[in-house]
């Protein structure tokens, strides 16, 4: 006879203590069965009567000869107070929930449980050393559990599990007590444990849902298309609403409504999705509000008591949109004065955040002709009253004149395009507009694809008459990096009106687009006025996209802008060479499409072109408080990984303090820095990050943001996280239990696999209930016989 918990442990079993008797037993109980048989059928008398008696004998006789063989009844249990049980409860706000139809709170049930009804909790402390320990954002022991209040405000159910595993390790636990909803807030993926002694989670939430809905998410995605520069996508989850309606508001940081739309809950546990389109009014990093209330309640606040919901509390979440800080600046380079510089300067004026810096050669190079000059004048008349008296500071005969514009001072650009990196990579893009390959050197050429392979700047090739295969920039540097083959251009000369047209790929790109919706934009495309100057050629190269076409009277189609990736960069080809006839004929005097055009075309040129100083957060589990980690990327004037430099962060919390931080080296990629912080309080933080060289010199700073949210997250499941649970007690060799079941659960775990036992025996023929079942037996026999006159 034996009892088990697992096929492979056997926890109790009989063995014989006297086994040197067994042969006399066997020996003697057979010869008298053999007799009792023998006499009863001798006897006379009703079948019933003599198999009764006979089989009452039997048993006593049976029983004496086994206890003649000494069995014992030998087992294992826990070896009290040196096994270790660990409970934990779960002292976060989402346990002031009631589940519907309860009586109580969660917590009030658990509170009840482990206070007032601790019957179970005393007889655990009988066979186990109880450890009891209280979790919210952090771990901590406690020596009676009527303390807890239920005002954590995040769940971390990760953290806590693994820091009991850790702290315990090598130690006879013989399980982990979990009493929790599930609901951890420092998840960043799912949830896996090893080498952990066995958990036994409590589900509190029940699966029922309540009416509620909360903000699962808000998704935020930007573009350089002017009409719709940030979109924000809000994920909304209902449960038990079906019937009613959601408002769903975008609030900036003063408490401002922007936007406000109304949703219908259709059906059971129905998500609902919107799209809002906000246009922030300042650069850099903006935080907005996003809320979803029952219609009639956007005003209650999240502890108010007279809502529909179950909780307002994660009803509400942050946007974070950094825009980014300029200013962007793009060098413009073009082989003489025309109309195309002049638009796109205006165009780009209305934008605070990008400058425009033109390099326009306004003669070529000449010959020096004394007889041009006066007596002993060395220097180009051009230039003639300009203060120039200096012959080095003054152009020259054998040099092209080229005029400055937009530059930050009177040094930028003197001595024309720039000749080494540190000079050319302070800007994030160039635009060569009508300018030939010769007018650049080999070493410009090379220097103009390491600008946008390695430091990943924008290039743009406008078109004209020494541009592309005209230009000669065939088989140049410029020409590996251009999306279009100039080897195979025909350098004719377009005597056509071209009309624009959308390729496929080009509708689908925001930044292409000035107008709200396909129709219109179809109507634009429809009254443009025709262009007469293209750069034709024959064929793209793999990886590049035709956004835009051309369609002569004859119906052919020709390329007139094409894109491409190129190393860190993007290129684009604009084969146009008459841009500006596009403003020609403008209804508007006071909208322009070729200026909103052209801002859109600069802003994606410059999108994505790293600075010398970016800066990325990202959510660091394992803290009760999710932290976050600032990651830091500094570069050199030439756009090198910087190391060795000084790294200070300043972060403004949203009660209004100051923190500072010192990032430290990363071991992960040079020139990289990284910092941690943990958020103490709810709200919206920025952080401002300046990098010093180890010369001394400033690199540059960067503005960051983010939002900690531990309310929204603490709630985002009301029905709880039973999977998590279900996981966990798998992974482990425990199981899920409800608080009802605690008393049998306890009351089983004697019978378990535990790590520290004791081996107990009971000798059978010692214990009174053999000897009075033996008794009983003969007793009872001889009684019947008597009664029934049985000889």
């Amino acid at each position: 006879m034996s009892e088990l918990l697992a096929p492979s442990q056997v926890l109790a079993e009989i063995i014989l203590g006297g086994r040197q008797w067994l042969g006399l037993a066997a020996v003697l109980t057979i010869a008298a069965l053999a007799l009792l048989v023998w006499t009863y059928r001798q006897t006379s008398s009703t079948s019933w009567l003599k198999t009764t008696c006979f089989g009452l004998k039997a048993i006593a006789i049976v029983l004496l000869a086994v206890c003649l063989i000494d069995p014992l009844y030998v087992g294992q249990r826990p070896r009290p107070g040196s096994n270790l049980f660990l409970v934990v409860a779960d002292n976060s706000r989402s346990l002031q929930l009631a589940d519907p139809g309860a009586r109580q709170s969660r917590g009030s049930a658990v509170k009840e449980s482990l206070v007032e009804k601790e019957g179970w909790l005393t007889r655990l402390a009988v066979d186990f050393d109880v450890r009891k320990y209280t979790f919210d954002t952090q771990l901590q022991p406690t020596q009676d559990f009527s303390q807890l209040e239920f005002t954590g405000e995040a769940s971390a159910l990760s953290q806590t599990v693994q820091q009991l595993i850790d702290r315990y390790r090598g130690q006879p636990v013989a399980g982990i007590l979990l009493l929790t909803d599930g609901n951890a807030t420092d998840l960043a993926s799912e949830l896996r444990i090893s080498n952990s002694p066995p958990l036994f989670p409590v589900a509190l939430a029940g699966r029922k849902p309540a009416a509620d809905l909360s903000l699962a998410h808000v998704a935020v995605s930007q573009t350089n298309f002017e009409a719709a520069p940030v979109t924000l996508v809000a994920e909304v989850e209902t449960a038990a609403l079906a019937g009613k309606k959601i408002v769903v508001r975008v609030m900036d940081e003063e408490g401002k409504e922007l936007e406000k739309q109304t949703l219908a809950v259709s059906k059971e546990g129905e998500s609902l999705s919107q799209r809002f389109l906000i246009k922030p009014e300042k650069p850099g990093v903006s935080f907005y509000r996003v809320q979803a209330a029952l219609a009639g309640e956007e005003n209650l606040k999240a502890d108010a008591t007279n809502s529909a919901e179950a909780t307002l509390a994660n009803n509400t979440r942050f946007a974070t949109v950094d825009r980014g800080s300029g200013p962007y600046r793009v060098l413009y380079v073009s082989g003489l004065p025309n109309w195309e510089f002049k638009f796109l300067r205006r165009a780009v004026a209305k934008d605070d955040e990008v400058d425009l810096v033109g390099l326009v050669r306004i003669a070529k190079k000449e010959p020096k002709f004394n007889f041009l000059s006066r007596t002993d004048e060395k220097t180009n008349p051009l230039f003639r009253g300009f203060g120039n008296k200096n012959d080095e500071t003054a152009e020259q005969y054998n040099e092209p004149v080229i005029l400055r514009l937009g530059t930050e001072n009177k040094d930028e650009l003197l001595k024309g395009f720039p000749k080494d990196a540190e000079d050319l990579f302070r800007y994030q893009a160039v635009i060569l507009d009508d300018i030939e390959a010769g007018f650049f050197t080999q070493d410009q050429l090379s220097l103009l694809q390491q600008f946008v392979s390695q430091r990943g700047g924008g290039l743009l090739m406008m078109g004209g008459k020494n541009s592309f295969g005209e230009g000669g920039y065939a088989r140049t540097p410029i020409a590996e990096m251009l999306p279009v083959y100039l080897d195979r251009s025909r350098g004719e000369v377009n005597t056509q009106p071209l009309h624009l047209k959308l390729t496929r790929e080009g509708w689908l790109q925001p930044w292409i687009r000035v107008r709200a919706n396909e129709q219109d934009e179809e109507a634009r495309l429809v009254s443009m006025p025709a262009f007469r100057s293209l750069n034709r050629v024959e064929a793209i190269k793999p990886g590049a996209s035709v956004l835009a076409e051309v369609e002569t009277a004859s119906s052919e189609s020709r390329p007139a802008l094409a894109v491409q990736p190129f190393g860190r960069g993007r290129t684009a080809a604009l084969l146009l060479g008459d841009m500006w006839r596009w403003d020609l004929r403008r209804e508007d005097a006071a909208t322009s499409d070729l200026e909103k055009a052209w801002r859109q075309t600069i802003r994606w040129l410059i999108a994505d072109v790293p600075q010398a100083v970016e800066v990325e957060t990202q959510v660091k589990t394992g803290t009760g408080l999710p932290a976050r980690e600032i990651i830091i990327r500094a570069r050199d004037k030439k756009f090198l990984p910087l190391d060795n430099a000084t790294v200070t962060i300043v972060v403004n919390t949203p009660d209004g303090n100051e923190i500072k931080l010192a990032a430290d080296s990363s071991s992960a990629a040079a020139g990289e820095y990284r910092a941690l912080f943990v958020p103490r309080v709810a709200g919206a933080y920025r952080a401002t990050v300046s990098v010093v060289a180890p010369d001394g010199s400033d690199v540059g700073s960067r503005e960051t943001g983010w939002a900690a949210e531990p309310e929204t997250e603490e709630f985002r499941e009301l029905t709880g996280n039973h999977g998590l649970l279900e996981r966990l007690a798998k992974d482990s060799g425990g199981e899920v239990l409800t608080l009802d079941g605690l008393d049998r659960f306890v009351s089983s775990l004697p019978n378990r696999k535990i790590p520290q036992v004791e081996t107990w025996s009971y000798p059978l023929w010692h214990q009174w209930q053999v000897l009075v079942l033996a008794i009983g037996c003969l007793v009872g026999e001889w009684g019947l016989r008597r009664w029934k006159g049985l000889a």
